[in-house]
């Protein structure tokens, strides 16, 4: 007995033709799988996938940093800036003079020695 597609068959059943046109369609069959793979497999391809799986996690992770900065910026508006869109100088004022403060704490920690005096 001889097996194909799934329906038993005796093997002097099948006349030359069918057996001719099996194999054409396996012929066929293995054929376009070899391409498949030899597509598969071909460096540009390969490249292809590479670089479209790349830009996907570039934009996946450029899009959740821009999420996250937008939410960081709203949050330090919401405390600057009343809902009425005026600025709340309770607020403002403070963080301005620390920051003049840090700068110049900053300029002044730099700043270098004259050379033309000498200690004795």
């Amino acid at each position: 007995m001889y097996e194909s597609g799934g329906s038993a068959v005796a093997e002097g059943s099948r006349s030359p033709a069918q057996i001719e046109a099996e194999i054409v369609r396996r012929r066929q069959q293995l054929s376009a799988t070899l391409d498949e793979l030899a597509t598969r497999v071909h460096p540009q391809t390969i490249m292809s996938d590479v670089r479209a799986r790349t830009v996907g996690a570039v934009d996946q992770a450029a899009g959740r940093a821009f999420v996250t900065a937008n939410r960081a910026v709203s949050g330090v508006k919401s405390q600057l800036v009343g809902p009425d869109g005026a600025p709340r100088l309770e607020r403002i004022l403070p963080v301005a003079l620390t920051a003049i403060a840090v700068v110049g704490l900053l300029t002044l920690g730099t700043r270098r020695p004259r050379r033309g005096r000498r200690r004795r």
